[in-house]
């Protein structure tokens, strides 16, 4: 099983993160459940969202807390998956799993803290650029290896890329209805665009000739970083029992970072082609509803619309 059982189940499904998981989902139940009534403008919140929400954090701890994560040091292929579960996957099913009334809080909360002076960064060309970016920057070979070679930066980082996640998925999940996101012509080309600007790190992935990370090459930075995703993983125990990430890897490396590239780039285009064409039948049933209705005006004799 790729060498999951060489690892205890807490280093495999870290159950401090799990827990952690656990506590905000029992959370949501509680607030949209039997403590909803005491907020107000509060609303039921269907069964279809429960779902969607419970998804999206099992999705998150499979990939920050579970058998991926686990994985995605040992095989970058993995490590693609879990950005693109993390990212791409998980925040639009938590996002539409929370009801549109705790999201107007949140923002009515926001807009009175100092922080609404940030809220330029939901525009979709500037989310796009700053999640894009983010993401493109972090896998730049050295930047990724410092990451990965220092926990604290490593949480940190990521936890700012969900963010910027968030506000990249904010236009195109409009989470509450009546706030005005871009429709249309506009929609379809902010999709395309966080289509195109993730290309170019991809490309650099899929097409390069050697590895580029030292991560998943040299067995000395890898059992130095596998140290801080298995709990009191010893380095040097780390070598002596594996040699290293090719123990594990049923790929030559090379290959390995070129699957993990066109992984994630296959998701990605997957979903948002998927949102390309539903917003397109949706634009054009919208356009050809109104052209119907000014036909019908148009057919109407001037006094029976004048009696009207």
């Amino acid at each position: 099983m790729l060498g999951l059982q060489y690892f205890s189940f807490s280093d495999v499904w870290s159950p401090v993160f799990m827990s952690f998981m656990l506590l905000i989902t029992a959370g949501y139940f509680l607030i949209v459940g039997p403590l909803s009534e005491r907020f107000p403008h509060s609303e039921p919140t269907s069964a279809g969202r429960k779902v969607m929400f419970v998804a999206g954090m099992f999705l998150m701890h499979l990939a920050q807390g579970g058998p991926v994560n686990l994985l995605g040091h040992t095989m970058f292929s993995f490590h693609m998956l879990s950005m693109a579960l993390s990212y791409i996957v998980a925040p639009p099913l938590l996002m539409l799993g929370i009801p549109p009334w705790i999201w107007r809080s949140f923002v009515r909360f926001f807009e009175r803290t100092p922080l609404k002076k940030l809220k330029f960064m939901v525009h979709p060309v500037v989310s796009a650029v700053l999640f894009n970016g983010l993401f493109s920057i972090y896998h730049l070979p050295v930047v990724h290896d410092y990451v990965m070679l220092n926990f604290g930066v490593h949480r940190l980082y990521y936890l700012v890329l969900f963010i910027a996640a968030v506000l990249m998925w904010w236009t195109f999940v409009s989470p509450i209805p009546e706030r005005a996101t871009p429709q249309g012509l506009k929609k379809l080309g902010f999709i395309y665009l966080n289509m195109v600007l993730l290309t170019p790190a991809c490309g650099l992935i899929i097409f390069a000739s050697e590895p580029l990370y030292a991560t998943y090459s040299d067995p000395n930075i890898w059992a130095q970083a596998m140290g801080y995703c298995v709990p009191g993983g010893d380095p040097a125990a780390l070598l002596s029992q594996f040699g290293g990430p090719e123990f594990f890897g049923f790929l030559e490396t090379r290959v390995d970072q070129q699957v993990g590239g066109i992984l994630m780039k296959f998701i990605q285009e997957l979903i948002f082609a998927s949102m390309l064409a539903y917003v397109f039948f949706q634009w054009y049933r919208q356009e050809n509803k109104e052209d119907e209705e000014n036909e019908l005006i148009a057919d109407v004799p001037p006094h029976e619309l004048n009696q009207a």
